[in-house]
């Protein structure tokens, strides 16, 4: 004897109802944004950490900009994907987020699969739909389970992305802060602030390979100042006490 179902929570045609499928649809949706979203993770590496970091146009000032001051022009996101040590930050995230995208597209593969079995046998009628129902209400547990495990991957990425190339922007900008103090520069504008500049004004390359060399963003000390870490004057030998 056929079961047909009532039209709540599954309909003739479309299977559940609308409100059902409303809710299953914007969770499918959901689902689809967050794999898409966390494949385009990687590729979009470091630029809105960079961009959150420096705050404005201009990277590094030491004096009001004037008629005369001297300006320079950095992409700090190149210069932090291109050095050696960025590349290596590329690599292991893409590694860790590989393996997470894996067990995702598991996950959803077999919550398809389950999907379209359900849609088939309440068409078919044949099933009851009191086990349907149990059925469908399982799915969308575990929908929602795997929509949340999305969101804390995305999370775990962030910090992950933010914790390995956090260092490698810091060593960035403290090596154009030695190259404005040793050349004089007012003014270090990030590339993209820059509608238009001179090639002879880009320091990235010169960033870049003063990072890969091991160069430290401490200017070295002035000429005749003291060593770091040393008192700037000798302290004084105490008076010799007066005589009784």
């Amino acid at each position: 004897m056929r079961n047909n179902l009532p039209e709540r929570p599954f309909a003739p045609r479309s299977t559940f109802s609308n409100s059902a499928r409303s809710a299953d649809a914007g969770r499918g949706a959901a689902l689809a944004t967050g794999a898409t979203t966390g494949r385009r993770l990687v590729t979009r590496i470091l630029p809105l950490l960079a961009a959150g970091m420096l705050g404005s146009a201009a990277l590094l000032s030491s004096a009001p900009a004037a008629a005369q001051s001297k300006i320079a022009v950095v992409d700090v996101r190149r210069a932090m994907l291109e050095t050696e040590e960025g590349l290596r930050v590329q690599a292991t995230l893409k590694k860790l987020f590989d393996s997470r995208q894996v067990e995702l597209d598991t996950k959803q593969r077999a919550l398809a699969t389950e999907r379209e079995k359900l849609d088939k046998e309440a068409q078919a009628g044949k099933t009851p739909k009191d086990a349907l129902q149990r059925r469908f209400e399982t799915w969308q547990r575990q929908a929602a389970e795997l929509q949340a495990t999305m969101v804390d991957y995305q999370r775990e990425m962030q910090r992950k992305e933010s914790e390995l190339t956090t260092p490698i922007l810091q060593k960035v900008l403290g090596l154009l802060r030695r190259i404005a103090a040793q050349e004089g520069y007012d003014l270090i504008l990030d590339k993209a602030a820059a509608p238009y500049y001179r090639a002879d004004l880009e320091l990235t390359d010169r960033a870049i390979q003063m990072y890969n060399s091991g160069q430290t963003g401490d200017a070295p000390p002035a000429k005749g100042a003291p060593p770091k870490g040393a008192p700037a004057t000798p302290p004084k030998a105490p008076a010799p006490a007066p005589r009784k």
